[in-house]
C-alpha cells in the first residue's frame, strides 16, 4: 500500500479537524463533569465503519499505538507530579497498585467465572484488565472538586503505579504463561519485571538529570525534547532488559520532574501538550476499533454485572485491605473507592489478548468497552456529590492560588505569576505582611489590566496578578508561604506555629 501526497493532504485535513473538535470537547466535558475520554471515544465510533465508514480492525496495530500513547501519558504524569506532595500518599498508592490489585483481580475473576459464566482465562483477564485506574479519567473530573492532597495524592500515585503490574500480568496470561508455569512463577516474573523497571527508571532519571544540568544546548526548545527522549529511553530499555517499560518510564519521569532542571516549566508544558495529543489519538483509535454491530444484549448485561461486582464489591474490599499499610478515615476510603475511575487504560489492555488471538478476546474487548462507558457515566458526574456527602471536601475551604513560573536562568531565579482567586485570603493583605523568604520580592501587581510597582503598604485584592521574583533555591519556600497566606490570611504561621528560618 502506498501513501502519496494527495492522501497526505486528506489525512491532514481530516486529522486536524478531528483534533480541533476533540480539543474543544475538553471544555464541554469539564462543564458537565464528564471525562473528555467519553467524547473522544464517541468521535471514534462515529468515524468508524458503522457511521462514516472508516474501517479499522487491526488489533496488533491498536495494541502498539496504545502502548506508545500510554508511555507518553505516564511520562507526563511523572514529570508533572510533585514528589513532595505525593510522598505522604505513596505508601497507600503503592499498596493499591499491588496488593489491592491482586485482591480485585481475584474477586472479579471468581465472580465472572461462577456468576457470569466466563471461562477461567477470560475471567482472570477481565479481573486484571479492569483493576487498573486511569489518571486522565480521574483528574478530568476531580478538577472541579476541591480535595486535600492526601486524597488526590493517593489517586495520583495509584494510577501512576498500577499500569506496570497490570500490563505484565495481562501479557503473561494472554501468552499462556499462567497455564504453563503456574501462579507462583507468574507472580515471581511480575515482581522481577517491576523491580528491574524501577531500578532502570531511577538510573535513567538521575543520570539524565545529571546530564541535563551540564548540557549547554543552543536552544531552550531542545530541553523539553531531550527530557522527553530520556523518559522514552527508559521505556524502550525496559523490554530490552526483560523489565517493565511502564515502571521505568514513570519512575524516570518522576525523578526528572522533581529535579532542578533548566527550563523545567517549558518541559512540563511541552509534555502536557504531547500527552493531550496522545490521549486524543488513543481514545479516537479505540472508538474506531469497536464495532457496534458486534454488541449483543448478552454482552451489555455481562458488562453491567461485572461493573457492579467491580464497583461495589472488589474495589471496596481491595481498598480496605490496602489501607492496612496506611490507615485512613472510613470517609476517605469510601471516597477513594468510588473515585477509582476506569478510563481508556483498561480498553488498551483489552487489546493485548485481542492481538494475541486469545479465544473470546473480541467479546472480552466489547465487555470492557461497555463497562468503561457505563460506569464512567455513572461514577464520574457523581463524584462532587459523593465528596459532599462524605464530607471529604469543605465548601468553605479557600481555593488555592494559581501559580505559573518562568525561569531566569542567567541569575538562577524564577519568575512566578500568582493569581489571587476569589476565595483566597490574600485579599486585604499588605505586601509587607507576606513575609516572603529573604531574596524573594513582589516586583509587580497587575490590577484591572494596569501594572503597578508595589510598596510594602500596598494592599492585595481579589483578581490581582502578582509577579514575584525568587531565587531558584527558595522557590518552593516562596510558593509554600504564598499558599499559607492564601489559606490562613495574614496571621498564617504567626500564632501557634514556628516561623521558618529566613522569613522577614
Amino acid at each position: 500500500m502506498t501513501f502519496d501526497v494527495h492522501q497526505l493532504d486528506t489525512f491532514v485535513l481530516v486529522g486536524s479537524g478531528v483534533l480541533l473538535l476533540a480539543i474543544l470537547a475538553v471544555r464541554l466535558s469539564s462543564g458537565v463533569g464528564m471525562p473528555s475520554l467519553l467524547l473522544y471515544l464517541l468521535i471514534g465510533v462515529l468515524l468508524g465503519e458503522s457511521v462514516v465508514g472508516i474501517g479499522f480492525n487491526d488489533a496488533q496495530l491498536a495494541h502498539a499505538i496504545g502502548f506508545g500513547a500510554l508511555a507518553v501519558i505516564l511520562a507526563e504524569g511523572g514529570l508533572t507530579t510533585s514528589w513532595r506532595e505525593v510522598k505522604p500518599s505513596m505508601r497507600l498508592g503503592a499498596s493499591l497498585a499491588t496488593l489491592g490489585m491482586a485482591v480485585s483481580v481475584g474477586i472479579v475473576a471468581l465472580g465472572s467465572h461462577y456468576l457470569l459464566g466466563l471461562s477461567w482465562e477470560l475471567a482472570v483477564l477481565l479481573g486484571a484488565i479492569t483493576s487498573a485506574t486511569d489518571a486522565a479519567a480521574v483528574f478530568s473530573v476531580l478538577r472541579a472538586v476541591p480535595l486535600p492532597k492526601r486524597i488526590t495524592g493517593v489517586l495520583e500515585a495509584e494510577s501512576g503505579l498500577n499500569d506496570a503490574p497490570t500490563v505484565v500480568l495481562v501479557t503473561l496470561i494472554s501468552s499462556g504463561a499462567l497455564t504453563d508455569h503456574g501462579p507462583l512463577t507468574v507472580a515471581g516474573i511480575v515482581l522481577y519485571e517491576l523491580a528491574v523497571g524501577v531500578v532502570l527508571g531511577l538510573a535513567v532519571g538521575f543520570g539524565g538529570a545529571w546530564l541535563m544540568r551540564r548540557a549547554a544546548l543552543p536552544s531552550s526548545g531542545l530541553y523539553p525534547i531531550a527530557v522527553t527522549c530520556l523518559t522514552m529511553l527508559a521505556y524502550g530499555a525496559g523490554p530490552a532488559l526483560h523489565a517493565s517499560g511502564f515502571a521505568a518510564v514513570y519512575v524516570a519521569a518522576l525523578v526528572l520532574g522533581n529535579t532542578d532542571l533548566p527550563h523545567r516549566n517549558a518541559t512540563r508544558s511541552f509534555i502536557e501538550g504531547l500527552a493531550w495529543i496522545a490521549q486524543i489519538g488513543l481514545f479516537v483509535m479505540l472508538g474506531l476499533l469497536l464495532s457496534p454491530g458486534r454488541l449483543t444484549w448478552g454482552t451489555v448485561v455481562t458488562a453491567v454485572l461485572a461493573g457492579l461486582l467491580l464497583t461495589f464489591v472488589a474495589r471496596p474490599i481491595s481498598m480496605a485491605v490496602s489501607s492496612v499499610v496506611s490507615p485512613r478515615p472510613w470517609r476517605e476510603l469510601a471516597f477513594l473507592s468510588w473515585a477509582g475511575l476506569r478510563g481508556a487504560v483498561p480498553i488498551v489492555f483489552a487489546t493485548i489478548p485481542l492481538a494475541d488471538g486469545v479465544v473470546g478476546a473480541e467479546r472480552l474487548f466489547d465487555i470492557v468497552f461497555v463497562l468503561v462507558i457505563v460506569y464512567t457515566c455513572v461514577t464520574g458526574p457523581a463524584l462532587p456529590w459523593v465528596a459532599k456527602v462524605l464530607r471529604v471536601s469543605r465548601r468553605s475551604e479557600p481555593r488555592n492560588i494559581e501559580v505559573e513560573a518562568a525561569p531566569l536562568d542567567r541569575v538562577a531565579a524564577d519568575l512566578l505569576q500568582v493569581t489571587i482567586s476569589p476565595r483566597s485570603k490574600l485579599h486585604g493583605v499588605e505586601v509587607g505582611e507576606l513575609r516572603l523568604p529573604v531574596g524573594a520580592n513582589v516586583s509587580m501587581i497587575v490590577r484591572d489590566g494596569e501594572a503597578k510597582v508595589p510598596e510594602r503598604r500596598t494592599v492585595l485584592r481579589h483578581g490581582d496578578d502578582l509577579i514575584v521574583v525568587t531565587p531558584r533555591k527558595l522557590r518552593e519556600a516562596t510558593e509554600e508561604r504564598l499558599r499559607q497566606v492564601s489559606l490562613g490570611g495574614r496571621l498564617a504561621q504567626w500564632l501557634g506555629d514556628e516561623t521558618p528560618p529566613g522569613r522577614r
